[in-house]
This record gives structure tokens, C-alpha cells and sequence, in this order.
């Protein structure tokens, strides 16, 4: 476990060269091939803003989830039409070809430069219920196309995008697309980017002296990510577990803002501008925890 790297001097990776150049350099700095919370949580302490911690985390997440995948940046591709239901969705996936649209590219201009995207598509047949299979495609391979969107509020400096996919030629993972990937992905993906968001916010603390109740209690959280991060995404006592996790980070909101208020108007700015990106899919959490506490108490 990393730890030491919260305590050693912290040299911030900016990324005026784009996207990928700073994933790049990150891993270069990390030896290439680290562990997914070594990638969240040094690249949030080394991050120049929220969102390329939330890049990092976002990244350390897939490499959980696909193992195997490249150590290039990617992408998960699953919303249609603002759903990610598997009955919302046209992509389909016959053979190793794949069809359709995804609205929301995480990282778009990772995702240019990217060597792989992983697509849910449906793959059952006529008369039968949804079904999602996992494909990998390649960007810059025939029939598929980036279309870039507009910048949003939130994380402006992390882009997104619109995947479009006409017969492109890919590969099928093994499993089952919406158990084996795109359900878990949801749980690996919110401990990862806390994991790295906080380890932001412990970097921008001891750089401006925050209080230091207030840097022990978000070392605290990292300790609590990292114990996380070794369960199953999908057993209930895991979303439990998770659920602790954002619970505390909460309890921090009000002293954290006060904190940034008496430091550097940089950080404090970037920090009222991004700090909403720990509420992304809240609801969807919140639905978790509920099924999880029926199942736990059902045993």
C-alpha cells in the first residue's frame, strides 16, 4: 500500500498538453503499470484540479474492472438517451460487430486518443428479454467516430463526448455485460474517484496548513477507500461499506469549505466549482444502500 506517497512532497501534474499527455506522465511517474488505488490515490494528490483526480479515478476503476485492458486510457460506454437500462438501449452487438450510439463518453479527449472503449450493447434475441454483452472497440478503427460535446459546468477541463458505431469490428468479453461489468462498474467507480478526491483535498490541506483534526480524519477516509476497494463490488455489505464512506465524507462538507475559504482563492474556486462531482449518481446509491440493507437483513 502506497501510503507513504500522502506524506512526501507533492509535485501537482498540470495538463496544458491534453488529456492523455497527463495520464501519460502520471503513470511514467508511477513506474507504468501501478496497482488501481495506487492510481487513484497518487493521481488525486497529484492532480492539479478535481477533475483530473476524477480522471484517475475514473481510470484505477476500469483497470478493475477489465484487468486486462491496455494501460492506455478508456472508457466505459453504456448511457443512451440519459438511461443506462438495458431495455433503453439500440447498441447491439451481433457477431464482433457493433451498431449504435452512446451519449456520454467520460473523458472525451482521452477517449480520441484512446486505444480501447468498452460498449454495452444487447446481444438477445427476437422475442427474448434484454440482454448486454461487453465489447471492445478500437478508436480510429473503421465505423467508429468521437463527436464531441460542449464543455459542462462541472469538471469543465474533463470533456465528454458522443460515440457513434457503424459495424465496427470489436471484441466480446467473456460474461455477462450488465452482472460482470456495467453494474459493478458503478461501485468501483464511486470508491475510486472518492479515493481520489480525497487524496486531493489531503494534498491542497497540507499545502495550506489545514487544522490538522481536519487531515487526520480524511487520512481516515483513504484508509476506509482503501479497505473497500478490496471487496466485491456487488455484495450488499460492500454498498453498506461505501455508503459509511460518503456518509463521512459529508460530515467534513461544512469545515472543508471553511478551510478553503481561508486559503488560496485558486484552490477555494476550483474546489466550488468541482466539489459536486462526489454527487454523481447519489440517487443511484441511495437505491443500493436500501437493497442492500433489505438483503442484510433478510439473512
Amino acid at each position: 500500500m502506497p501510503w507513504s506517497s500522502l506524506f512526501q512532497p507533492i509535485e501537482r501534474l498540470t495538463a496544458e498538453a491534453g488529456l492523455e499527455d497527463w495520464y501519460a506522465r502520471l503513470l511514467a511517474r508511477l513506474g507504468g503499470t501501478p496497482q488501481p488505488f495506487e492510481l487513484a490515490l497518487v493521481g488525486g494528490l497529484q492532480a492539479a484540479t478535481p477533475g483530473l483526480a476524477f480522471l484517475a479515478g475514473y481510470q484505477a476503476a476500469l483497470r478493475v474492472l477489465w484487468p486486462a485492458a491496455p494501460w492506455t486510457a478508456g472508457a466505459l460506454c453504456v448511457t443512451e438517451n440519459r438511461s443506462t437500462r438495458p431495455a433503453d438501449m439500440s447498441t447491439r452487438i451481433d457477431g464482433l460487430c457493433i451498431s449504435g450510439r452512446k451519449d456520454f463518453v467520460t473523458a472525451a479527449e482521452c477517449a480520441e486518443c484512446a486505444d480501447w472503449l468498452l460498449v454495452a450493447a444487447r446481444e438477445e434475441g427476437a422475442g427474448q428479454a434484454p440482454r448486454l454483452a461487453l465489447g471492445v472497440v478500437c478508436q480510429g478503427a473503421p465505423g467508429v467516430r468521437i463527436e464531441p460535446l460542449p464543455a459542462l459546468p462541472l469538471m469543465p477541463d474533463i470533456g465528454h463526448a458522443r460515440l457513434h458505431l457503424d459495424q465496427a469490428q470489436g471484441e466480446r468479453l467473456a460474461g455477462d455485460g450488465w452482472d460482470d461489468y456495467v453494474k459493478p462498474f458503478r461501485t468501483l467507480e464511486d470508491v475510486h474517484v472518492l479515493t481520489a478526491v480525497t487524496a486531493w483535498l489531503f494534498g491542497v490541506g497540507r499545502e495550506c496548513d489545514w487544522p490538522e483534526s481536519l487531515l487526520l480524519r480524511l487520512q481516515g477516509l483513504l484508509a476506509g477507500c482503501a479497505e473497500v476497494t478490496r471487496q466485491t463490488p456487488n455484495a450488499p455489505t460492500t454498498h453498506l461499506l461505501l455508503a459509511g464512506l460518503f456518509a463521512q465524507q459529508q460530515t467534513l462538507a461544512d469545515e472543508l469549505d471553511t478551510a478553503f475559504a481561508a486559503g488560496p482563492v485558486h484552490w477555494a474556486a476550483l474546489w466550488q466549482r468541482d466539489k459536486g462531482l462526489l454527487r454523481i449518481a447519489e440517487a443511484a446509491r441511495s437505491k443500493r444502500l436500501e437493497k442492500a440493507r433489505q438483503i442484510v437483513a433478510g439473512c
